[in-house]
């Protein structure tokens, strides 16, 4: 991701959080006023996003990147497909800390 990119992503973040319709125009102005230099496509680019999503749920959702994938499971496996289970989680044996009294000695004496 390059930053104009990047500075583009803030500026409708911020468009976004201040309740100001996001254009291309508003988007050029906050990246030129970051001193900025982006490719003339971005603004507009990022302001038909704008215009067709919905950047309260695209910021929600940023970090659920496997989400697609793991949601697509069930739905083979309930039309009857051969769709593998996922392998059950090992659980790790807790492993017991060891304090400096055992060793005979103190930090702090």
């Amino acid at each position: 991701m390059s930053v104009g990119e990047l500075a583009c992503i803030y500026a409708v973040i911020i468009l976004h959080d201040d309740g100001i319709p996001i254009t291309a125009e508003k988007i050029t102005t906050l990246v030129k006023a970051a001193k900025v230099d982006v490719e003339t496509y971005w603004p507009g680019l990022f302001a038909k996003l704008a215009e067709k999503r919905d950047i309260a749920e695209l910021i929600v959702n940023s970090g659920a990147v496997g989400a697609p994938v793991a949601a697509g499971v069930p739905a083979a496996a309930a039309s009857g497909g051969d769709a593998a289970a996922p392998p059950p989680e090992e659980k790790k044996p807790e492993t017991e800390e060891v304090s400096d009294e055992d060793m005979g000695f103190s930090l702090f004496d």
